[in-house]
């Protein structure tokens, strides 16, 4: 998941920009405003502190309308540098402030961070908004875009003339005077929601604790599970006692292996309620009025939902080839799942249940059917998985299809003490970037996993500025003597990641707002999504997945093991999957305000499509954060979208080799290099030779 946080013109369209540090930022004792004197020019974490962030927030947001009142009051003619380079550039020590805030704020927050984020929120919109309704700034942007075919442009500079030209359209540049002060409203109000329901989440998911006291409660459980849950509960003063939470390293394989179905209820309703509790944190009024606004601002602007106005940026250009794509996929998926609930209720049956699966019975009993059916057992896997193993095998598949190399750095300053950092060289030594990782989850980092960006790649002085990558997780931490072991699906999640970050170190661009993954949202995840069949690949496999304890590298047993369970379960993951980007557009893709409760509008929704009481949707609405505080709002699908991008340009590799270096040359040229200054469909073609091919995907998840 790349990490959005959306403030005007120091913002991409995907992720915090690395706008340039200003050489007369004020207050030099504040370590936010003066240069950064660290290593390759990172921010001082080690000085940063909490009180530093609202006096920067105001010496920057000053800084930037007087960066914005020189462009508007220029004497000259309005010109493509004096202009559009100029709005481009302007907003530099923002642009610094809010990187490391809105990272800290997901990835290490506290009660003052939070209380500045819900403060700074509307005072953002309302600065990002007299920006772009600023009448004057507009006319200048307008005339050089009105005389664009009289200059001479490269293909970069038209691209981001375009950009630029089409931000100010799609920010209510051109309504009536009424209907700009109607806007702001809205987007101040908005601001605030979003800000609120992130913050509800983290506090719903931290307040839950499912204690154990009985041992014989925890059968079925792995030694290690136990013993993290120990350990949990020791941190938390219940020494003696094991402590399950939210944490997904937690209640997901709680879930797959505990015996004791009354607990699996309790911790699945609180996983499944989480802000929908009827208390201080909430989601449900807030949410629906997040929908309504957005729709509000949408018919405002000239689109007919939402989604219609989101959409007409991405490759599938509309809601109706959304809806096209995924009910397309549903039905083979449902049927599927509905084979797989049907293999579970016999399941049961046969151990002398008699009850109807429920959603906390399904990797409970999928799990007992795969040992079964396969032999398999993924504790079997786990300790071919340690972290540092599956890091090392990203990072030598990157060594072996790009040149890279990746050095661990000890001394640069860092947020947290497990955060890890490297240089990243390209084959000729040169320096690319630096990649900070952050793997374990806390009750500072909020769930999931997502990219973002300190310093986005861009050109300055015909020098290439190099970017400042991180990728943040939340992994199984270790154990006693152990090292931090993986499931694979954790493995996967780390390479995701790191191809989101492969898009941000390898972009070669001019222009910073056009850098990496400065793409639309549903091309976005094409080369985050790629690098997990590498993952999964068994000559990769061999060579990074190896025991923590004898390094014995995977056997082919097992690999042939995990193939053959290759599509087992695909029709839960796929319908759980597709369920929630259905009701992501049932949000956002309405013509009419939403009356309904929040709950009532769900379930109507899921009713539509025929989902089976066995499954829900893979985010209810009072959690589902990729939409209401994530920025993919009518966006979801495009994980799915992107998949059939990712399975075609793998095929394209197997078709050659794994690591063909023609191919990867290519891959590089044509995706992760350009950024965002090409069209996604043209640049695909210019990588392919040909548009994709959906077979790919339907194979790839045993629908065909």
């Amino acid at each position: 998941m790349i990490k959005l946080k959306l403030l005007p013109f120091c913002i991409v369209a995907t992720v915090v920009v690395g706008c340039q540090q200003a050489d007369n930022a004020q207050d030099t004792n504040n370590p936010l405003l003066s240069t950064y004197e660290t290593p390759f020019q990172v921010p001082p974490f080690n000085k940063i502190k909490n009180e530093h962030f609202r006096p920067a927030f105001k010496v920057a947001l000053e800084q930037h309308n007087q960066e914005i009142d020189a462009i508007v009051n220029d004497p000259q003619d309005p010109t493509f540098e004096n202009t559009i380079v100029a709005l481009e550039n302007a907003g530099s020590v923002l642009g610094n402030v809010s990187r490391v805030f809105f990272n800290l704020n997901s990835a290490h927050t506290n009660d003052s961070i939070q209380a500045i984020a819900k403060d700074m929120a509307p005072v953002l919109s309302a600065h990002g908004d007299e920006i772009s309704l600023n009448e004057k700034l507009f006319a200048r942007v307008k005339k050089v875009y009105d005389g664009r075919t009289d200059l001479a442009l490269d293909g970069e500079d038209t691209k981001l003339l375009e950009e630029t030209y089409k931000s100010f359209v799609r920010s209510g540049a051109n309504l009536s005077e009424s209907d700009k002060e109607t806007l702001k409203k809205i987007n101040a109000e908005l601001s605030v929601l979003t800000n609120d329901f992130g913050q509800n989440l983290l506090a719903e998911t931290n307040a839950y604790e499912l204690v154990v006291e009985n041992e014989e409660d925890l059968a079925g459980l792995p030694d290690a599970l136990k013993q993290a849950a120990a350990d949990v509960a020791a941190e938390k003063g219940k020494k003696g006692k094991w402590v399950f939470t939210l944490q997904n390293p937690s209640v997901m394989p709680f879930l797959q292996y505990a015996d004791n179905r009354a607990l699996r209820k309790d911790i699945w309703d609180a996983y499944q309620l989480r802000g929908n509790n009827d208390n201080v944190n909430d989601n449900k009024k807030l949410l629906r009025k997040t929908a309504n606004l957005r729709l509000e601002k949408a018919k405002l602007l000239g689109y007919s939902s939402h989604a219609a106005y989101v959409l007409e940026e991405s490759m599938a250009e509309n809601p109706t080839n959304v809806y096209a794509l995924l009910n397309k996929i549903w039905t083979p998926a449902l049927a599927k799942a509905q084979a797989e609930a049907a293999d579970i209720q016999k399941e049961i049956e046969a151990q002398g249940g008699d009850f109807q699966v429920a959603p906390y019975d399904w990797r409970y009993y999928q799990e007992k059917i795969r040992k079964a059916k396969y032999a398999l057992n993924e504790e079997e896997i786990k300790p071919y998985f340690s972290l540092a193993a599956v890091r090392q095998g990203a990072f030598e598949t990157a060594t072996k299809l790009f040149g890279l190399s990746f050095v661990a750095l000890s001394n640069v300053p860092t947020y947290h003490e497990e955060v890890e950092v490297y240089e990243v060289k390209d084959g000729d030594g040169k320096h690319l970037g630096l990649l900070y990782a952050d793997f374990f989850p806390r009750e500072s980092k909020r769930g999931g996993a997502w990219m973002t960006s300190y310093r986005s790649q861009h050109t300055k002085a015909g020098e290439r500025v190099a970017p400042v990558i991180s990728i943040v997780c939340n992994f199984t931490k270790p154990v006693g003597d152990a090292p931090a072991l993986l499931t694979f699906d954790e493995a996967s999640t780390l390479f995701h990641e790191f191809g989101h970050a492969l898009h941000g170190l390898l972009s070669d661009v001019k222009y910073r707002s056009l850098a990496g993954t400065s793409v639309s949202r549903d091309f976005v995840e094409l080369p985050s999504q790629v690098m997990e069949n590498w993952a999964a690949a068994p000559e990769v496999l061999k060579t990074y997945a190896k025991h923590y304890q004898t390094g014995e590298a995977i056997p082919d047993t097992l690999i042939a093991k995990m193939e053959q369970a290759g599509t087992f379960d695909q029709g839960f993951a796929t319908v759980e999957y597709v369920a929630a980007s259905l009701l992501d557009l049932d949000y956002h893709a309405t013509t009419k305000p939403i009356e309904d409760d929040v709950n009532a509008f769900e379930s109507a929704g899921m009713q539509k499509i025929g989902l089976i009481d066995a499954i829900i949707p893979r985010y209810r609405s009072t959690y589902f954060q990729h939409i209401f505080a994530g920025g993919y709002s009518a966006g979801y699908y495009a994980y799915i979208w992107a998949e059939v991008l990712d399975s075609d340009a793998f095929a394209a590799f197997k078709e050659k080799g794994l690591f063909d270096p023609a191919t990867a040359t290519s891959f590089r040229k044509h995706i992760l290099e350009k950024g965002g200054t090409g069209n996604p469909a043209e640049m695909y073609r210019q990588f392919r030779g040909k548009d994709p091919d959906p077979v790919h995907l339907m194979k790839k998840r045993g629908l065909n």
